[in-house]
């Protein structure tokens, strides 16, 4: 390998050799630069004229795997300094490849054009004979010379972009605008395969992302803008491969299209899912798939009139092609019966639907967003005959001029593909009818009935016939002996989605319908029985009834919309809640997480710079030894080969370049003195040689002076007659034209005046139009500022009526707030006045009440007083007389064995006065408190100490009566506390409570 060369150098060696024609060793020296150990060292600026000339050398020499080669070297090396010189060098490279394509298109069509030799003749003798031995054409094989070449070059050249700037998230963007050019480049030149190939390796670059993803600079799918790249190169990829009728390629890029967005976090652009369901309608149209084609119609529409901007043509557009896609789905198919589960959940998913799409669901979503309003004419009498009506001896008779007429050919109607499908639909529609009606039918008659519909052959009736008894969509059999069709009434079949629309338009109820409302018949049959048998009440007892009943289920049904409500609220409150509290996470997580991630960018980025100062130290330290080495060992070989130095090989490792040094400096001052000797004895030596030239000259120098002398005046003679000559000749000949020309003088003349006389007549007009034009000019000005200044005079007339028609408006709109508020005022003295008058009645009420608690007082007093009478009487009696004693008293007897004069006899009990219930206190008296012993008679004569005086005094008078309950003074009567103006009352002392040891203490 030859040794490292500064790029500068390399660069002009490259270009002196293309200079002359070698190429190839242009291409060696640049290779063989990206192949040193010191590329890697270089400056990116001193590399990057360097890459751009390696590039186009290899486009111009087709090398197309030396420079994947050094495109990958240069990845490598500026990745992490300088992203936008390889963007610079990859598009450099592939605009190379490009215009070699277009140069090798055009020289081809210039080789087409050159190789006609005769335009009249319609064949040469050589394209018979080369027609005869193949099929191409001139055309094919000039280009197949050319062209295809660079083709291969260019489609090479995008694979080795792809390549090289594959799984590196700061290359991603140019990364995806290659893959977007060959995207291009497969639709400009019609490469089907090269498109597959490039899906294909698309593929396997995103299945990759997560092998590579512990790398430094790995592509992260959950970053939103990186993930929308990609949606938009899917998207890419969706329109070629539909524009190029790739319809399993297309249909595997929804599926990447999918992928994407269900791995991203926030819904994509309207206009995005918009083209994702167009082209999916496309897809499911070219494969026949009239349920899902219909689905993705419905999708489309939605996202459609979501965006808005389309005008009413537009729209009745799209709403004609929603329905009649949906009613050109065959009646009794439905999509878990069309395919597998799998295969319905998958394409199901595609829409972004949670099952199977049916086609009475279609229709209903269709009809619900107003597509029948806004469809064509033909389009509303197609689903009029289909869905409304009922007729099937006419059905496809009626339809037949309407398929026409939608379905033409070459009148640019976008319904021209689905014939096929409605004819299928439309035969579906006619049997399901044919079955309500007849149990057994011709085929002779099914025929006749389907021969409008033109695109309907015998053999695809039957053939259409017998697929849907297999998929058992209808239940038929055919008889071809007896040529008939039987449809099969079996009682025990379940009815779908589809099967509850027909029963709704079904003229008379099926075996299988019997079977299935037999229960709810006999029900109620039952309840009409039991009506007749057991009669309601009447009328007016019935209809209180349900009016007391409604109200209870309207009291119910308000309880429940409030508890509904509450619910509502505390659920949305909730709801808030968690979303804000999941914000609140999500801001934080990501905040965690670019916290985390910078911190180990960062840590990373601190270890790969001190790894490569690390590295570069040692690098060059071991390169400043070799360097020294190298140049030592150079020196010393030098120095022998000069033969001054004597130094053996053996010693040349051990001698240090400060010694070799000093030996050359020892050897170059040797050979200087030697130099400065032989460099004495030549210059003497010329010395003496010149000096003997010029004493032999010195006789001959004034005979050449004489001769040269005479030769300068001779030339000088001849020049000067030349020219006398010369100038005579040319005043000659001047002379003459001057002759010549004067005859033609006053010609000239008269001409020049008729040409200015006419080109003065021209301006006099022009200058006349011109001022024509003018004064048109100024009164179209004036009369647009008139017409101007008339507007403006209106609109501020304008104006000035709005104005004051508000200012009146506003100055009602006060009168009647006064009104308002006049009317309100003389409500609320209205209530005062009638509060006043409620007041009023309850002072009356409470001054009866007063009057009588005092009159029930005063009969308490005389109560009082009489029952006083009685018990002093009954304490003036004699105490011998023998107590009287009531008929329900009880004795209470001493015994005289126990009578001693320690023990006192105690005195017999007294009868006891009846019993007041209820006695009246006084009306003056304060509410007493109850006191043992204050129960007794006047002065409290009841208690034991009265008792004990008694006996020792030796009465005998029984003790007072005691009632049965304490007479309590009654309470006075209770003022009602006064009420203010505001609506509040003050309230009383409170009244505790508190027992009778606590009765003394405050």
């Amino acid at each position: 390998m030859a040794p490292f060369s500064k790029p500068e150098t390399v660069l002009k060696q490259a270009e002196g050799l293309v200079s002359v024609g070698q190429t190839h060793a242009a291409l060696q020296s640049l290779t063989e630069m990206f192949q040193s150990k010191r590329f890697r060292a270089t400056p990116l600026a001193a590399l990057e004229p360097i890459m751009l000339r390696f590039v186009e050398l290899c486009v111009d020499m087709r090398k197309g795997r030396t420079a994947k080669e050094g495109l990958m070297q240069y990845k490598n090396i500026a990745q992490n300094t300088s992203v936008p010189s390889i963007e610079a060098v990859v598009s450099r490279f592939i605009a190379l490849a490009d215009a070699k394509v277009q140069a090798a298109a055009d020289k081809a069509k210039e080789a087409a054009l050159t190789d006609v030799d005769d335009l009249e003749a319609i064949e040469t003798p050589e394209s018979i004979l080369l027609g005869a031995v193949s099929g191409d054409q001139s055309k094919d094989r000039t280009d197949r010379a050319l062209v295809t070449p660079w083709l291969k070059f260019l489609w090479e050249s995008y694979r080795t972009s792809l390549e090289t700037l594959k799984n590196n998230a700061r290359l991603e963007t140019i990364y995806q605008q290659v893959a977007q050019q060959a995207f291009r480049f497969c639709l400009k030149h019609q490469r089907k395969v090269e498109f597959r190939r490039l899906c294909e390796t698309l593929r396997l670059h995103l299945s990759n992302v997560a092998k590579y993803s512990h790398q430094l600079h790995a592509i992260n799918l959950s970053d939103a803008e990186t993930l929308q790249h990609h949606l938009d190169t899917r998207f890419a990829q969706l329109n070629t491969s539909v524009e190029l009728e790739l319809w399993q390629e297309a249909f595997r890029s929804v599926e990447d299209v999918h992928n994407l967005l269900t791995m991203a976090k926030k819904a994509p652009r309207p206009a995005m899912m918009a083209n994702y369901y167009e082209k999916l309608t496309k897809i499911f149209l070219m494969s026949g798939n009239a349920l899902y084609h219909a689905a993705a119609w419905g999708r489309y529409y939605a996202i459609t009139t979501s965006i808005g901007g389309k005008s009413e043509e537009e729209l009745s557009r799209l709403a004609g092609q929603v329905l009649v896609s949906a009613l050109a789905v065959p009646v009794g198919l439905h999509g878990d019966e069309e395919e597998s589960k799998s295969k319905s959940g998958r394409l199901a998913a595609l829409l972004g639907l949670t099952k199977a799409p049916t086609r009475a669901g279609l229709l209903k979503d269709a009809l619900s967003r107003d597509v029948l309003r806004l469809s064509p004419a033909p389009v509303k009498a197609l689903y009029t005959l289909l869905e409304v009506s009922f007729d099937p001896l006419n059905l496809c008779a009626s339809t037949a001029p309407l398929l026409d007429t939608l379905c033409a050919e070459g009148t640019g109607t976008p319904y021209a593909g689905y014939r096929t499908l409605l004819e299928r639909a439309l035969l579906s529609r006619l049997l399901s009818q044919l079955a309500q009606i007849y149990s057994t039918l011709t085929i002779r008659t099914l025929l006749a009935l389907v021969a409008p519909l033109t695109g309907l052959a015998p053999e695809h009736v039957e053939a259409y016939i017998m697929g849907c008894a297999r998929r058992g969509e209808l239940a038929i059999r055919v008889d071809h002996a007896g040529e008939t069709i039987t449809f099969v009434d079996d009682a025990f079949t379940h009815a779908g989605d589809e099967g509850s629309a027909a029963r709704e338009n079904a003229v008379q109820p099926s075996g299988a319908e019997l079977v299935r409302t037999r229960l709810g018949t006999l029900a109620a049959t039952l309840h009409r029985s039991l009506a007749v048998l057991f009669p309601a009440p009447a009328a007016v007892d019935r209809e209180a009834e349900q009016a007391e009943k409604f109200a209870v289920l309207v009291r119910a049904a308000r309880a429940e919309r409030a508890a509904l409500q509450l619910r509502r609220s505390v659920v949305a409150r909730r709801r808030e809640l968690l979303s804000e509290l999941s914000v609140r996470k999500e801001k934080e997580e990501a905040s965690r997480r670019a916290e985390s991630s910078r911190r180990e960018r960062d840590e990373e980025a601190r270890r790969a710079k001190a790894d490569a100062v690390r590295k570069e130290m040692e690098r060059a330290r071991r390169e400043v030894e070799s360097i020294r080495s190298e140049e030592a060992k150079k020196l010393a070989q030098n120095l022998i080969k000069r033969g001054g130095l004597k130094v053996s090989v053996d010693d040349i490792e051990d001698l240090s370049t400060d010694s070799l040094m000093r030996l050359q400096v020892e050897q170059l001052e040797k050979e200087k003195k030697e130099l400065h000797e032989r460099l004495r004895i030549a210059s003497k030596r010329i010395d003496h040689t010149e000096r003997a030239y010029r004493k032999a000259e010195r006789p001959l120098l004034a005979q050449d002076y004489a001769d040269q002398q005479a030769g300068d005046r001779a030339a000088f003679e001849a020049l000067q007659t030349a020219r006398v000559e010369h100038a005579r000749a040319a005043h000659a000949l001047d002379m003459d034209t001057k002759r010549r020309l004067g005859r033609m003088v006053e010609d000239f003349k008269a001409r020049r005046g008729a040409i200015a006389e006419r080109k003065g007549v021209e301006f006099k007009k022009r200058l006349e139009e011109a001022q024509r034009k003018i004064e048109e000019e100024k009164a179209k000005r004036l009369q647009s500022v008139l017409q101007k200044r008339e507007q403006e005079r209106v609109r501020y007339e304008e104006e000035e009526r709005a104005r004051r028609m508000e200012e009146e408006e506003q100055a009602r709109a006060e009168a009647e707030q006064l009104a308002a508020e006049e009317a309100e005022r003389e409500k609320q003295r209205e209530e005062e006045e009638k509060a006043a008058e409620k007041r009023r009645e309850r002072e009356a009420e409470r001054a009866e009440a007063a009057e009588k608690a005092r009159l029930q007082a005063l009969r308490a007093e005389e109560a009082e007083k009489r029952a006083e009478e009685r018990r002093a009487a009954a304490r003036a009696a004699p105490a011998s007389a023998a107590p009287v004693l009531a008929a329900d008293a009880k004795w209470r007897k001493t015994s005289p064995a126990n009578t001693t004069p320690s023990t006192p006899i105690r005195p017999p009990v007294a009868v006891t006065p009846p019993r007041v219930e209820s006695p009246a206190p006084a009306a003056a008296a304060a509410p007493a408190k109850y006191r043992p012993g204050a129960l007794g008679g006047a002065g409290g004569g009841g208690g034991w100490r009265e008792r004990e005086q008694l006996r020792k005094a030796g009465g005998a008078a029984a003790p007072p009566p005691r009632p049965s309950s304490p007479a309590v003074a009654p309470a006075p009567a209770r003022e009602e506390p006064k009420k203010e103006d505001d609506g509040f009352q003050t309230v009383s002392e409170k009244k505790v409570w508190r027992p009778s040891r606590l009765q003394g203490r405050t």
